[in-house]
């Protein structure tokens, strides 16, 4: 006996310090992310130029799922149990997140939709409202992923032929459609149309087709999702680099002999009084009955404006790395533009490569050109001037402002090529003057994304469906179940009813399978096994259905009466199972919630205490320096570093610990003459703050603990497949000898 306690006392403190290792090491992570968080929201890269993702709070379960898909790294992390957005402007618009999310808690939408006047105003069918017949497709809708353009491409295609087919009086012009560029919108519009025998061209500014791809640098994976072209359908590879998908367009065009006309230069769009509309162009107009306008997003390089600009060594683009060796060479911007090019330089032999980028850190890169800039600093193969900006370039030179411990300052490079890949200048007016708006009135209302609930109720109103019709059944039944077991061989509906024969027995191997299939649910979400058959939101609903089935007809097949047997503790573990799982489902949506709510109030507390003293200037500026030090030295130490306990007697004592911090704080003030107007914003702020941060605290360890639940539900699962294991293997060597199955 003493030593079974003992090995007992070794195992439980055992997992106890894992269990308090581990769970400091999750603390540790939350905080980082956290913190990035922070820096990226004050340099403005908490939110994406296009979309990015919105969470519901109420429905999220922290399952990881959307983490674990999002091509990106950064974008998403989990915190305090749950999805948070931490860099924003990392996202992509692939939207993996929003289709893997199995409670639908996830959704990808426009950054600031209302706020933008750089979008299109275009109906479901991407027509430009109040421009009938001119549609728009790709980048120019503000989606930039080459999927996206090529799916838009073919719907307007199949627009447009609906519309005649609808109404043949709409067919104005021998020509039946004009496309405006040779991307991958255009291409693929044009194979639709070509598809739906309508006559069409396609007008392309340069020589070679491509669009905006056709700029990338050389070798860029520019494709990584499955993608379906017109008349060619799915490409065979999910991944292309731009001139692989080149080629591949190329042999499209001479497949299909696609008809293109180069170097025709798009100049706007007017109707004419028959209701034509006439594209102009450098080489003259062509008329259609409708246009497609895929002329991507970015325009016109963005200039910096500054003396030396049109100097012959400017470059707004980068196609071939390997022309440039031995220079000097200066990279302007923040994008992955200018950091791929930026890159690629360098690996160029002789080539001394310097990136300057006006803001504090790169917070817009794809996370594998993070990783990739990381190692050619660290190898001395570029440097990073962060906050600066160009001030004049001359033939040899160039003079930056570069802002440093000690203020601002000028530093002359060295130079021989500048590249400025600062981003493009959107064709809004050359589309305003085509008849496309861009008034935010006239857009289609997004549906908003408003939080949506826990989910629960439609659950248990299927759940209570199914669990009445078993009841029905049991009544129905109710001479046989209502039984002893003596009386029960007796009863004509005995042979039926036993859980060794008949219906009986086929309830049993029902709430096997239901088992089973439940089960599965665990295989399709696992990030190691990349099983991707159905829609994790489907299995996460049939995880729930079956699960109830399986515990209803697990009732049935007992014969409402489990005995003190393999199948009866398999049977009660499975109700365990049920319950755990019920209550899970609340306290991982609540409780995780609630602390993401504190969260944000804090958030929102320390971002208006650095910003309401903006224009503060010698001591006031120096007194809120300091009053920020000392409340983030106090939340640090409330929120991250003191013990389970110690924060309860924090609770217990807030109204005394927040006194003595107000009066420092006033203490500080009276030392440096602020006045008591300012003092007072700053004190109101700091309560704020330090409530929130001791509530956070606590609501994350209350979520520390209820995740043991979460073990619970595991290990009850355990527990029960071994009994249910043990219940076939025992009724199938032993059921037939005694006349039938035992419960």
């Amino acid at each position: 006996m003493s030593w079974t306690l003992l090995l007992g006392v070794v195992l439980a403190l055992g997992l106890f310090l894992l269990a308090a290792f581990a769970r400091r090491g999750e603390l540790r992570r939350m905080r980082r992310t956290l913190e990035e968080k922070d820096e990226v929201a004050r340099q403005g890269g908490d939110k994406a130029q296009l979309e990015f993702p919105v969470i519901d709070l109420s429905r999220c379960l922290g399952c990881g799922t959307c983490t674990a898909v999002c091509p990106e790294d950064g974008v998403l992390e989990l915190v305090h149990g749950q999805a948070m957005v931490v860099n924003g402007a990392r996202c992509m618009g692939i939207a993996a997140c929003e289709r893997e999310c199995p409670v639908d808690a996830i959704k990808v939408t426009m950054a600031n939709l209302e706020e933008r006047d750089d979008i299109p105003a275009i109906s479901g069918e991407l027509q430009a409202i109040g421009m009938d017949g001119l549609y728009l497709a790709g980048e120019v809708t503000a989606h930039a992923l080459i999927k996206t353009a090529i799916d838009q491409g073919s719907q307007v295609a199949r627009e447009v032929a609906a519309q005649f087919q609808a109404d043949p009086s709409r067919r104005k012009s021998d020509l039946d459609l004009v496309i405006v560029g040779a991307g991958p919108g255009g291409l693929a519009c044009a194979l639709e149309a070509k598809h739906q025998g309508l006559s069409y061209i396609i007008l392309e500014k340069e020589k070679s087709i491509g669009g905006t791809v056709a700029t990338y640098p050389r070798r860029k994976l520019v494709l990584t999702q499955p993608v379906d072209m017109p008349l060619v359908g799915r490409l065979k590879r999910t991944s292309y680099t731009k001139e692989e998908l080149i080629d591949f367009w190329n042999e499209i065009n001479d497949e299909h002999e696609l008809c293109i006309e180069h170097e025709v230069e798009f100049q706007g769009v007017d109707r004419q009084e028959d209701g034509e509309l006439r594209v102009q162009t450098n080489q003259g107009y062509y008329d259609a009955s409708a246009v497609c306008l895929a002329i991507g997003r970015r325009g016109v390089p963005r200039k910096l404006a500054v003396p030396g600009e049109e100097l012959p060594k400017i470059a707004y683009s980068l196609m071939d790395a390997a022309s440039y060796q031995g220079r000097r060479i200066l990279v302007v911007g923040g994008g992955d533009s200018a950091v791929e090019a930026a890159l690629a330089l360098s690996e160029q032999e002789g080539n001394e490569v310097t990136i300057s980028y006006r803001k504090g850190g790169f917070f817009r890169i794809k996370s594998k050109n993070a990783e990739r800039l990381e190692k050619a600093i660290a190898a001395d193969r570029l440097q990073v001037l962060f906050d600066s900006q160009v001030q004049l370039i001359e033939e040899a030179t160039v003079q930056l402002n570069v802002e440093t411990e000690a203020g601002r300052q000028g530093i002359l490079l060295p130079n021989d090529d500048v590249f400025i890949l600062a981003g493009g200048t959107p064709p809004t007016e050359l589309l305003n003057q085509s008849g496309v708006s861009f008034d935010s009135s006239l857009r289609e209302p997004e549906v908003p994304t408003e939080e949506q609930g826990t989910g629960l109720l439609p659950a248990m109103a299927i759940g209570f469906t199914l669990a009445l019709v078993t009841l029905l059944f049991a009544l129905w039944h109710s001479d046989y179940y209502l039984l002893s077991d003596v009386q029960r061989p007796t009863h004509p509906k005995h042979n039926m009813l036993r859980p060794g024969m008949g219906l009986g027995l086929w309830l049993g191997i029902s709430s096997t399978a239901f088992i089973v299939i439940n089960l599965l649910y665990v295989l399709r979400r696992s990030t190691a096994i990349r099983w991707q058959w159905g829609s994790l939101q489907l299995w996460m609903t049939s995880h729930i259905a079956t699960g109830v089935l399986a515990l209803l007809t697990a009732i049935l097949h007992s014969s409402m009466a489990p005995n003190d047997t393999p199948g009866g503790r398999a049977f009660w573990a499975l109700c365990v199972l049920i319950v755990t799982g019920a209550i899970g489902r609340y306290f991982y949506a609540y409780v995780p919630r609630a602390t993401n709510g504190r969260e944000l109030d804090l958030t929102e507390a320390r971002a208006q205490l650095e910003k309401m003293s903006e224009d503060w200037t010698g001591e006031e500026r120096s007194f809120r320096k300091q009053a920020m030090e000392e409340v983030s030295d106090l939340l640090d130490r409330r929120q991250w570093k003191q013990s389970f306990f110690g924060r309860v007697r924090a609770i217990l004592g807030l109204s005394l610990s927040t006194r003595r911090l107000v009066k420092k704080i006033r203490r500080i003030g009276a030392e440096r003459s602020i006045p008591e107007e300012q003092v007072q914003e700053t004190v109101s702020l700091v309560k704020r703050a330090h409530r929130a941060s001791l509530m956070v605290g606590h609501y994350e360890d209350l979520r520390g603990v209820l995740a043991t639940w979460r073990y619970l539900h595991r290990w009850v699962t355990v527990l029960m497949l071994l009994l249910l294991i043990v219940h076939i293997i025992h009724s199938l060597s032993f059921g037939a000898s005694s006349g039938g199955l035992p419960r």
